[in-house]
Protein backbone atom coordinates (compact mmCIF):
# COMPACT_ATOMS: atom_id res chain seq x y z
CA UNK A 1 0.00 0.00 0.00
CA UNK A 2 1.25 3.27 -1.05
CA UNK A 3 2.25 5.70 1.79
CA UNK A 4 2.52 9.41 2.38
CA UNK A 5 5.01 10.20 4.49
CA UNK A 6 7.66 13.11 5.17
CA UNK A 7 7.09 16.15 3.93
CA UNK A 8 3.61 16.89 2.25
CA UNK A 9 3.46 16.61 -1.78
CA UNK A 10 -0.25 17.77 -3.19
CA UNK A 11 0.27 15.04 -5.86
CA UNK A 12 -0.57 12.64 -3.28
CA UNK A 13 -3.41 14.06 -1.20
CA UNK A 14 -5.13 10.95 -1.98
CA UNK A 15 -2.95 9.06 -0.06
CA UNK A 16 -3.59 9.85 4.10
CA UNK A 17 -0.55 11.82 5.07
CA UNK A 18 1.02 10.53 8.01
CA UNK A 19 1.59 12.90 10.86
CA UNK A 20 2.69 11.96 14.29
CA UNK A 21 2.04 13.51 17.76
CA UNK A 22 5.62 14.57 17.64
CA UNK A 23 4.70 16.86 14.46
CA UNK A 24 2.22 18.13 16.09
CA UNK A 25 4.12 19.51 19.27
CA UNK A 26 6.88 21.00 16.73
CA UNK A 27 3.80 22.99 14.95
CA UNK A 28 2.46 24.54 17.80
CA UNK A 29 5.69 25.37 19.03
CA UNK A 30 6.29 26.45 15.76
CA UNK A 31 4.51 27.04 12.55
CA UNK A 32 7.30 27.89 10.57
CA UNK A 33 9.74 25.36 11.83
CA UNK A 34 6.64 22.84 10.77
CA UNK A 35 6.45 24.16 7.43
CA UNK A 36 10.03 24.00 6.61
CA UNK A 37 9.97 20.34 7.20
CA UNK A 38 6.76 19.11 6.11
CA UNK A 39 6.46 21.32 3.11
CA UNK A 40 9.88 22.76 1.87
CA UNK A 41 11.54 19.31 2.47
CA UNK A 42 14.07 21.58 5.55
CA UNK A 43 14.84 18.99 8.47
CA UNK A 44 16.54 20.85 11.27
CA UNK A 45 19.60 19.58 12.53
CA UNK A 46 19.48 16.07 14.53
CA UNK A 47 20.30 15.61 18.29
CA UNK A 48 21.68 12.79 20.04
CA UNK A 49 18.85 9.81 20.85
CA UNK A 50 17.98 10.34 24.67
CA UNK A 51 19.20 6.59 24.95
CA UNK A 52 18.77 6.49 29.21
CA UNK A 53 15.37 7.54 29.02
CA UNK A 54 14.43 5.27 26.25
CA UNK A 55 15.73 2.47 28.54
CA UNK A 56 14.12 4.08 31.82
CA UNK A 57 11.10 3.33 29.95
CA UNK A 58 11.68 -0.26 28.55
CA UNK A 59 12.49 -1.30 32.13
CA UNK A 60 9.51 0.82 33.45
CA UNK A 61 6.65 -1.23 31.26
CA UNK A 62 8.51 -4.40 32.42
CA UNK A 63 7.61 -3.71 35.56
CA UNK A 64 3.99 -3.55 34.68
CA UNK A 65 4.36 -6.41 32.40
CA UNK A 66 4.32 -8.59 35.66
CA UNK A 67 0.81 -8.53 36.35
CA UNK A 68 -0.38 -7.27 33.25
CA UNK A 69 -4.21 -8.09 32.68
CA UNK A 70 -4.33 -9.70 36.22
CA UNK A 71 -3.61 -7.76 38.98
CA UNK A 72 -2.87 -4.27 39.93
CA UNK A 73 0.57 -2.92 40.95
CA UNK A 74 2.67 -2.43 44.22
CA UNK A 75 3.38 1.16 42.72
CA UNK A 76 -0.30 1.83 42.02
CA UNK A 77 -1.72 -0.19 45.34
CA UNK A 78 0.65 2.26 47.46
CA UNK A 79 -0.34 5.44 45.48
CA UNK A 80 -4.01 4.35 46.15
CA UNK A 81 -4.40 2.87 42.62
CA UNK A 82 -5.32 -0.35 43.64
CA UNK A 83 -8.27 -0.45 41.19
CA UNK A 84 -5.97 0.24 38.43
CA UNK A 85 -4.49 -2.62 36.53
CA UNK A 86 -1.51 -2.74 33.47
CA UNK A 87 -4.31 -3.14 30.54
CA UNK A 88 -3.70 -6.21 28.37
CA UNK A 89 -4.59 -6.01 24.68
CA UNK A 90 -3.15 -7.93 21.49
CA UNK A 91 -2.00 -4.85 19.58
CA UNK A 92 -0.16 -3.10 22.71
CA UNK A 93 2.98 -3.96 21.62
CA UNK A 94 2.58 -2.62 18.35
CA UNK A 95 1.10 0.55 19.87
CA UNK A 96 4.08 1.56 21.35
CA UNK A 97 6.48 1.43 18.19
CA UNK A 98 6.31 5.37 17.66
CA UNK A 99 9.14 4.82 14.81
CA UNK A 100 6.09 2.87 12.77
CA UNK A 101 2.98 4.61 13.92
CA UNK A 102 1.59 4.84 10.11
CA UNK A 103 1.68 1.17 9.91
CA UNK A 104 -1.47 -1.14 10.00
CA UNK A 105 -2.25 -2.08 13.48
CA UNK A 106 -0.46 0.73 15.45
CA UNK A 107 -1.39 3.63 17.02
CA UNK A 108 -2.92 5.95 14.61
CA UNK A 109 -6.44 6.99 13.61
CA UNK A 110 -7.21 8.92 10.56
CA UNK A 111 -9.13 12.26 10.40
CA UNK A 112 -11.00 12.04 7.66
CA UNK A 113 -12.46 15.82 7.12
CA UNK A 114 -8.06 16.19 6.56
CA UNK A 115 -6.48 12.84 5.14
CA UNK A 116 -4.36 13.19 7.60
CA UNK A 117 -3.29 9.56 9.21
CA UNK A 118 -2.68 10.67 13.11
CA UNK A 119 -0.40 8.86 15.40
CA UNK A 120 2.37 8.07 18.18
CA UNK A 121 3.62 5.28 20.51
CA UNK A 122 1.99 5.17 23.89
CA UNK A 123 4.23 4.03 26.66
CA UNK A 124 1.36 1.96 28.26
CA UNK A 125 -2.73 1.95 29.45
CA UNK A 126 -4.21 0.79 33.07
CA UNK A 127 -7.44 0.04 32.86
CA UNK A 128 -9.74 0.08 35.71
CA UNK A 129 -11.15 -3.59 37.44
CA UNK A 130 -14.30 -2.15 38.12
CA UNK A 131 -15.62 -0.09 35.37
CA UNK A 132 -12.82 -1.56 32.18
CA UNK A 133 -12.40 2.34 31.77
CA UNK A 134 -8.82 3.20 30.66
CA UNK A 135 -6.17 5.43 31.48
CA UNK A 136 -3.36 6.89 28.89
CA UNK A 137 0.15 6.14 31.04
CA UNK A 138 3.27 8.20 30.10
CA UNK A 139 6.32 7.23 31.52
CA UNK A 140 8.61 9.83 32.29
CA UNK A 141 12.31 10.08 33.67
CA UNK A 142 14.68 13.13 34.68
CA UNK A 143 17.43 14.24 36.96
CA UNK A 144 17.21 16.88 39.25
CA UNK A 145 20.37 18.13 39.81
CA UNK A 146 19.80 21.06 42.41
CA UNK A 147 21.22 21.15 45.60
CA UNK A 148 17.74 20.83 47.19
CA UNK A 149 16.08 19.17 44.85
CA UNK A 150 12.25 19.22 45.11
CA UNK A 151 10.04 16.40 43.63
CA UNK A 152 8.63 16.53 40.55
CA UNK A 153 5.26 18.23 39.13
CA UNK A 154 3.77 18.75 36.08
CA UNK A 155 4.34 22.50 36.45
CA UNK A 156 6.55 24.59 33.63
CA UNK A 157 5.66 25.62 30.17
CA UNK A 158 8.51 22.85 28.68
CA UNK A 159 5.80 20.29 30.38
CA UNK A 160 2.79 21.23 28.31
CA UNK A 161 3.99 19.53 26.05
CA UNK A 162 4.21 16.45 27.93
CA UNK A 163 0.27 17.16 28.83
CA UNK A 164 -0.63 17.65 25.16
CA UNK A 165 0.42 14.34 24.89
CA UNK A 166 -1.71 12.78 26.91
CA UNK A 167 -4.56 14.48 25.11
CA UNK A 168 -4.31 13.60 21.87
CA UNK A 169 -3.18 9.71 22.94
CA UNK A 170 -6.19 9.99 24.77
CA UNK A 171 -8.53 11.36 21.78
CA UNK A 172 -7.00 8.64 19.43
CA UNK A 173 -7.99 5.68 21.85
CA UNK A 174 -11.20 6.82 22.20
CA UNK A 175 -11.30 7.16 18.22
CA UNK A 176 -10.06 3.58 18.46
CA UNK A 177 -13.30 2.70 20.21
CA UNK A 178 -12.02 2.32 23.93
CA UNK A 179 -14.08 3.88 26.88
CA UNK A 180 -11.12 6.36 27.64
CA UNK A 181 -11.17 8.05 31.10
CA UNK A 182 -10.64 12.20 30.91
CA UNK A 183 -7.60 11.43 33.58
CA UNK A 184 -4.16 10.15 31.91
CA UNK A 185 -1.30 9.19 34.68
CA UNK A 186 2.26 10.13 34.52
CA UNK A 187 4.78 7.83 35.90
CA UNK A 188 8.13 9.74 36.78
CA UNK A 189 11.15 8.44 37.76
CA UNK A 190 13.64 11.17 39.32
CA UNK A 191 17.92 10.16 39.48
CA UNK A 192 19.06 10.99 42.93
CA UNK A 193 22.62 12.54 44.10
CA UNK A 194 21.80 13.74 47.35
CA UNK A 195 23.13 11.65 49.74
CA UNK A 196 24.66 8.96 47.75
CA UNK A 197 28.52 8.72 47.47
CA UNK A 198 28.51 6.82 44.29
CA UNK A 199 26.80 4.73 41.78
CA UNK A 200 30.17 2.23 41.53
CA UNK A 201 28.88 -1.68 42.94
CA UNK A 202 30.97 -3.89 44.98
CA UNK A 203 31.01 -5.79 41.59
CA UNK A 204 32.68 -3.01 39.91
CA UNK A 205 31.50 -3.96 36.59
CA UNK A 206 28.33 -2.42 37.49
CA UNK A 207 27.20 0.91 38.79
CA UNK A 208 23.51 1.53 40.36
CA UNK A 209 21.50 4.76 40.17
CA UNK A 210 18.93 5.54 42.59
CA UNK A 211 15.49 6.68 41.57
CA UNK A 212 12.38 8.73 43.15
CA UNK A 213 9.27 7.28 41.79
CA UNK A 214 6.35 9.73 41.41
CA UNK A 215 2.88 9.40 40.01
CA UNK A 216 1.03 12.04 38.91
CA UNK A 217 -2.27 12.25 37.60
CA UNK A 218 -3.59 15.01 34.96
CA UNK A 219 -7.18 15.92 33.11
CA UNK A 220 -6.83 15.44 29.80
CA UNK A 221 -8.77 18.05 27.36
CA UNK A 222 -9.00 17.01 23.48
CA UNK A 223 -11.11 20.13 22.68
CA UNK A 224 -7.83 21.82 20.65
CA UNK A 225 -6.70 18.49 18.86
CA UNK A 226 -9.33 18.57 15.66
CA UNK A 227 -9.12 22.03 14.97
CA UNK A 228 -5.61 21.86 14.88
CA UNK A 229 -5.41 19.29 12.22
CA UNK A 230 -7.51 21.68 10.31
CA UNK A 231 -5.31 24.56 11.07
CA UNK A 232 -2.24 22.00 9.90
CA UNK A 233 -3.86 20.88 6.78
CA UNK A 234 -4.29 24.78 5.70
CA UNK A 235 -0.70 24.84 6.57
CA UNK A 236 0.60 21.85 4.58
CA UNK A 237 -1.13 23.47 1.29
CA UNK A 238 -0.01 27.13 2.07
CA UNK A 239 3.12 28.07 -0.33
CA UNK A 240 4.45 30.83 2.05
CA UNK A 241 6.65 30.22 5.01
CA UNK A 242 4.95 31.60 8.25
CA UNK A 243 7.09 34.16 10.51
CA UNK A 244 9.24 31.84 13.21
CA UNK A 245 7.60 31.80 16.76
CA UNK A 246 9.58 34.73 18.85
CA UNK A 247 11.21 32.09 21.38
CA UNK A 248 12.39 29.44 18.51
CA UNK A 249 16.16 28.90 18.79
CA UNK A 250 15.94 27.98 15.05
CA UNK A 251 14.39 31.30 14.21
CA UNK A 252 16.43 33.24 16.57
CA UNK A 253 19.30 31.09 14.97
CA UNK A 254 19.06 31.96 11.62
CA UNK A 255 18.16 35.67 12.25
CA UNK A 256 21.80 36.10 13.43
CA UNK A 257 23.20 34.01 11.12
CA UNK A 258 21.73 36.22 8.44
CA UNK A 259 22.26 39.77 10.45
CA UNK A 260 25.74 38.17 10.77
CA UNK A 261 26.90 37.20 7.02
CA UNK A 262 24.68 40.64 5.63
Amino acid sequence: MARHQGAYKPEKSEIPFELSRSKVEDYIKCKACFWLEKVAGVKRPSIPGFNINANTDKLLKRDFDSVRGRESHPFLINNGLGHLIPFNHDDLELWTQSMHFGLPGRFNTLHQETNILFGGGIDDIYQNKLTGELHVVDYKSTANLAKNPTRVSLEGKWKDGYKRQADMYTWILRRKGFDVSDTAYFVYVDGLHVGFDGMIDDDTSLATMKFETTLLSYVTDISWIEPTLFKIKNLLTDSKCPQHSWDCEHGIYLKQVTKATE
